[in-house]
């Protein structure tokens, strides 16, 4: 009798319901609008669905990169990293992240701008929701009163033009220093913001046909010709070498400021209208821009990559993605989530700045060389700033990277493979 009841209570009761597995995902501490944002995210999904918890642990960005390294050498990353875009070929080459192609749906990926991709060897190893772009601003009434156009996407300024119109606004008696290019940054600005700069000349930090060649790429005619260029305007103080701090352009002491669309929304509160943002300049091969920023990758060592698949497929999702833009205010890297926003949708008062990682955007070359290669560039654009000679600072640079590639056999990748050849 007693069992009876038992066999009965337990029918009654129905199933027992299994907990879902964890997927434990670590991140980087940024700041309070992108923590903000993934939280909801992830709170999203843990409700939508109950075989699967994303839990996720924020390390300070100070300590990340070293956080994950450290881990991936002893086993014991987690299922879903944060990871830089540039750094992910690296990722892939060392064998700590996973392809993705087979993991998550095919429209899924194909939807996505550069910007939210991450590739080594023409596979997918990581995807990202959001990006910021490279632009020109400048204010409307500040160009008008020295009788300078504003640049557009069907005629931006060339190479030349551009370099008139610095020297112009100096010899106006307006501006010391008319250009601000982010001269306090360091490390990665000087590969995203000037490597697009050779990519317009039409040449690169690399040859991305077999990614073991720089010489004759980043010191051939066309890159020591960007390297003069960018070493002459502090030869002739167009751009300030060292400058005092980072407010040149909003106190109206620079007539142009060359960054990123981080800078949006504190421009457009402080001149409204007056803001003008336009394309970088076009040196021969129309203007170029870096894409991609931080992404989301899959771990070898993950024992559930298609609950962490399920994760990444509704994080690029158009509705997530426009989410993640709201909140943050950073571009959007589809096309259909940035018809469901307010700013980036056709019409809208950023549009401008998604057109240009649609039109513009270039990837960071997909090699896992390419920290040495970042290093290597910031190096030789210092040196140029300083008043070395363009030529020699990228040989110099080209010996050193071809050197650190053959120190680690080709990252990969053969010549006798190789589309280019060497």
């Amino acid at each position: 009798m007693k069992r009876g009841l038992i066999v009965m209570l337990a029918v009654l009761s129905g199933p027992v319901l299994a907990a879902p597995q964890e997927i434990k995902l670590w991140r980087h501490d940024t700041g309070d609008l992108d923590m903000a944002a993934g939280r909801a995210a992830v709170e999203r999904f843990n409700r939508a669905q109950t075989q699967w918890k994303v839990v996720v642990e924020a390390i300070p960005q100070g300590s990340y990169t070293e956080s994950i390294t450290a881990a991936s050498m002893v086993g014991q990353l987690p299922c879903i990293i944060a990871l830089d875009q540039p750094t992910v070929p690296n990722f892939a080459w060392a064998g700590h992240i996973r392809p993705l192609e087979t993991l998550l749906p095919q429209p899924a990926l194909a939807q996505l701008l550069e910007g939210g991709r991450g590739t080594y060897k023409g596979q997918i190893y990581s995807v990202g929701q959001l990006d910021v772009v490279l632009a020109l601003f400048a204010r409307r009434s500040q160009l008008a009163a020295l009788g300078i156009r504003v640049a557009t996407m069907e005629q931006p300024y060339t190479a030349e033009e551009f370099h008139l119109l610095l020297t112009t606004a100096k010899q106006s008696g307006r501006y010391r220093f008319p250009l601000d290019l982010n001269g306090r940054f360091k490390g990665e600005w000087y590969s995203y913001a000037f490597s697009p700069w050779l990519q317009s000349a039409g040449t690169d930090l690399i040859d991305r046909a077999n990614y073991l060649r720089v010489d004759g790429v980043l010191n051939n005619d066309s890159a020591v010709a960007v390297g003069r260029y960018y070493g002459k305007l502090f030869k002739e103080k167009l751009a300030e070498r060292h400058p005092a701090d980072d407010k040149a352009f909003e106190q109206g002491r620079a007539l142009l400021h060359y960054t990123g669309s981080w800078k949006a929304r504190d421009y457009t509160e402080l001149f409204g209208d007056d803001l003008v943002v336009m394309p970088p300049p076009d040196f021969g091969h129309g203007p170029k821009i870096g894409a991609a920023s931080w992404q989301w990758g899959i771990t070898r060592s993950c024992r559930q990559p298609e609950g962490a698949a399920a994760f990444l497929a509704h994080l690029i999702s158009p509705s997530e993605i426009a989410a993640a833009s709201r909140m943050t205010g950073l571009v959007p890297v589809s096309v259909g989530s940035a018809a469901l926003t307010e700013h980036y949708r056709p019409g809208g008062d950023w549009r401008t700045y998604f057109d240009y990682a649609q039109r513009y955007a270039v990837p960071r070359p997909a090699t896992p060389a390419y920290p040495a290669l970042s290093s290597t560039f910031e190096k030789a654009m210092a040196d140029i700033r300083s008043g070395k000679d363009a030529a020699e600072a990228l040989d110099e640079a080209v010996e050193a990277i071809e050197h650190n590639i053959a120190r680690n056999n080709g990252y990969g990748y053969s010549a006798r493979k190789a589309g280019g050849g060497l």
